[in-house]
């Protein structure tokens, strides 16, 4: 498995285990898939409502701790009459118990909206207690990012962001290179959007590599240096997720990829109002 050094000196497996969308009773099963497989990265949030069956994977596995690598996220905090700095506090320590760990390797901001401010104090301080190895933002436009930065002690060490063929982020990625943070993709199939898994552009180079057009979309990422973590309940097809180290894809096969890109999300825009007010009326703890 290949390693990202973030911008702590943290290492972090290029290529992971997502459960976003995977019901919980049905997570613990798949987590164990995943970790039987060789995934030692796993990707969950508070918003999944399954950290719980993630934690009992990790359990069940009997894998030492300090092989994993754990991420999860944050929610917006609402505290109109309290602490939203204190709200952080509290909502890690649930996920903490949750996931039923000391620590996590990573932990985000899940969305760049709310007093996400005092929510990244709250981060820091975690990450220097220790028990947040690195902290990052997750969905953070380039502006938003740069602000962020520019106005705390510690950048953040990862931007979770929709990376896909159809959604390149080149750019995105140029600046957050410049400002030492790491990307890394979410929906790196698109959700099976635009026909990803039959597109002529990526099904030849598929099959000049004898390969399947979900490997040549995370080889192409794992060669843009963008961290990823696909999702399956599936164990042949996790395996085969993770079956991307012993090929390369060419410049020109790479110049080909780069023409799918529709510079727009295939999903929802965080600068969109009713978006913003959709999201911002969610409740997680």
């Amino acid at each position: 498995m290949k390693n990202v050094t973030l911008n702590n000196g943290v290492e972090m497996p290029i290529l992971g285990f997502g459960v976003f969308q995977i019901p919980e009773e049905e997570t613990q099963a798949a987590v164990e898939s995943a970790l039987a497989a060789g995934y030692r990265h796993l990707d969950t949030a508070a918003s999944y409502g399954n950290e719980n069956a993630v934690g009992a994977a990790i359990k069940a596995s009997g894998i030492k701790r300090e092989e994993l690598f754990i991420t999860t996220k944050l929610w917006i905090q609402h505290a109109p009459t309290g602490s939203v700095y204190d709200d952080t506090k509290h909502s890690f320590q649930n996920s903490l118990n949750r996931l039923g760990l000391d620590y996590v390797d990573l932990y985000l901001i899940h969305q760049p909206l709310g007093d996400y401010y005092s929510e990244w104090r709250a981060m820091q301080d975690l990450n220097k207690q220790g028990v947040a190895r690195a902290i990052g933002v997750s969905n953070f436009h380039p502006d938003r990012l740069v602000d962020l930065i520019d106005h705390n002690e510690i950048a953040p060490a990862v931007n979770q962001i929709e990376t896909h063929p159809f959604h390149q982020r080149a750019t995105d990625q140029e600046l957050m290179r410049e400002r030492g943070v790491q990307i890394e993709s979410w929906g790196p199939f698109a959700e099976g959007k635009n026909n990803i898994f039959t597109d002529p552009v990526l099904s030849a180079i598929a099959q000049a590599h004898e390969k399947s057009v979900a490997q040549v979309v995370l080889r192409w990422l794992i060669q843009r240096e963008v961290a990823v973590i696909p999702k399956s309940v599936r164990p042949e097809r996790m395996a085969q997720n993770l079956d991307v180290f012993d090929f390369a894809l060419t410049e020109e096969q790479m110049a080909r990829i780069t023409t799918l890109d529709t510079g727009a999300s295939l999903f929802f825009d965080h600068r969109d109002p009713a978006m913003v007010s959709w999201l911002g009326g969610r409740r997680y703890n």
